[in-house]
């Protein structure tokens, strides 16, 4: 960089000249069509018009703070503001991955704690902190497993997993290199047991399971089907996504669970949305404890170290450095502000408020697996798409003209024309009341005026586009800028 600043002389009205530093760049490096023939003409606005600017741009997002998001399978639950407070402390904002173990004793120890404090939650006995998202987590435990069975002389090809499952579950065992066989779901939501007794094999590796499940269910059976696989040594997986139902209440480890991952966006308020940052932290009992991923946090008389020596059975690293610390740090605050006594209060929560919208809700929509349910709940409209054409796409669609963020739609595949309504512990009833009432209404739009419905939303910055053409040609490319004046 140059010293001697480069002077802009403008001379329009309401426009005046800024002092830049010169870039010292050879004119050669810069293409002539991209090189300014005369200064930029910047205009000047005051901060009042420019912070009604940038406010009315945020507005035009969906955000927690702004927005209900009744989005199950995924919870967009409240981000306690303290959270972000600690993590952006100098002290753990600022560290580096390359800084020596003595200088970054207190992270270590906070990584220390929420191992413990995760051990604890899921009756598990080793946990690993280095998978950045659930998916990631899956993939790590599947790993584990198939060290496991190495180890033993074994290879069985086959992971098991629902027919509800998460789509991640068969798509982690696809890309660790097993085959992917389906467990059919019997009437009530469950695991069908007859039809996993007939796939029961010693070429079967795991079962990946979630409890409660994608529909709502807990998971009754749940000991005898860990019976049952560890009779042909299977290991039975714990999808933690649903964890947010049961935290404090009752552990996978409890369970004759295995292994598992943790989803701290959906159990421990950590930030989520937009593809990352993630952390997917895993569990596991003690039969599986060498073949966790290094490096490790342990602790001895003189403090805190990663160790990466002495565990030759490891998986070894599944990414670099340690995961995302902000908000492995986020998930401990979470912990550590709502305690052993807080945290079986929010899965109480949860359930509760759930239970309470599928009360309001039941009577105008088709509830395939009854009238309980634990955190979230599936409804159909199937009988709106065949009495009036109106779908759950159209349901979404038309919520958002009401200012709410959709549910999720056509999840879990097991249910025609599905709406899955997550609500999650920290909405007030307020909040579900206003929402059932709008849901309540566009169900009655269903009937009396179904064409708006089939064009929703009609309120938002952009209209209902056109999905089908949008998913065959997607145009990702921004507007390229005019060329700059001679």
């Amino acid at each position: 960089m140059s010293s001697e600043p480069l002077i802009f002389e403008l001379s329009s009205p309401g426009r005046r000249a800024f002092d830049l530093p010169a870039l010292d760049v050879p004119e050669a490096t810069l293409p002539g069509a991209l090189r300014r023939g005369r200064a930029p003409e910047l205009p000047e606005v005051s901060q009042l018009d420019l912070v009604r600017h940038f406010t009315h741009l945020s507005q035009r997002n969906m955000g927690i703070d702004t927005n209900f998001y009744p989005l199950g399978s995924c919870t967009m639950k409240y981000n306690p503001k303290v959270n972000e407070d600690v993590a952006a402390l100098p002290g753990f904002a600022n560290l580096h991955p390359y800084q020596s173990g003595d200088t970054v004793q207190g992270a270590l120890e906070v990584m220390f704690e929420l191992e413990r404090w995760l051990a604890e939650i899921s009756g598990m006995d080793a946990i690993s902190l280095q998978p950045t998202a659930g998916s990631q987590g899956e993939l790590t435990a599947l790993f584990v497993c198939r060290a496991y069975h190495e180890k033993k002389g074994r290879r069985p090809r086959k992971v098991l997993v629902p027919d509800s499952s998460h789509g991640t579950n068969p798509a982690s065992a696809a890309l660790c290199g097993y085959e992917v066989e389906t467990v059919k779901s019997d009437d009530k939501g469950h695991v069908d047991l007859e039809d996993l007794k007939a796939r029961l094999s010693p070429d079967v590796a795991c079962l990946m399971m979630t409890n409660p499940n994608t529909v709502g269910v807990f998971e009754k059976d749940v000991r005898a089907i860990a019976a049952m696989l560890h009779a042909v040594d299977a290991q039975l997986y714990y999808d933690g996504a649903n964890l947010n139902a049961i935290c404090g209440l009752a552990r996978p480890g409890d369970m004759g669970c295995d292994m598992m991952h943790f989803n701290l966006h959906k159990t421990f308020s950590t930030p989520h949305g937009g593809g990352g940052p993630g952390a997917g932290p895993i569990g596991v009992k003690e039969h599986l404890r060498p073949f966790l991923p290094v490096p490790r946090v342990e602790k001895d008389a003189s403090g805190y170290h990663l160790k990466e020596e002495g565990f030759p059975e490891s998986i070894g690293r599944v990414r670099c450095f340690y995961g995302n610390f902000g908000l492995l740090l986020r998930g401990l605050v979470y912990m550590r502000a709502l305690g052993g006594d807080g945290l079986p209060e929010v899965a109480r929560g949860a359930v509760l408020n759930a239970n309470y919208l599928l009360a309001l809700l039941k009577d105008r929509f088709e509830a395939p697996y009854g009238d309980r349910c634990m955190h979230e709940f599936v409804l159909s409209a199937s009988r709106q798409k065949r009495e009036n054409g109106v779908s759950a796409l159209d349901f979404a669609k038309r919520l958002l003209d009401f200012g709410y963020h959709a549910p999720t739609v056509y999840f879990p595949l097991i249910v025609p024309e599905a709406l899955m309504v997550e609500p999650t512990e920290t909405e007030s009833k307020e909040t579900l009341d206003a929402f059932a009432e709008v849901l309540r209404g566009i169900a009655r739009e269903a009937v009396e005026t179904p064409e708006l419905l089939r064009q929703a939303p009609v309120n938002t910055v952009v209209g209902r586009l056109d999905e089908g053409k949008a998913a065959r040609q997607p145009n990702l490319r921004w507007t390229p800028c005019p060329p700059p004046p001679a």
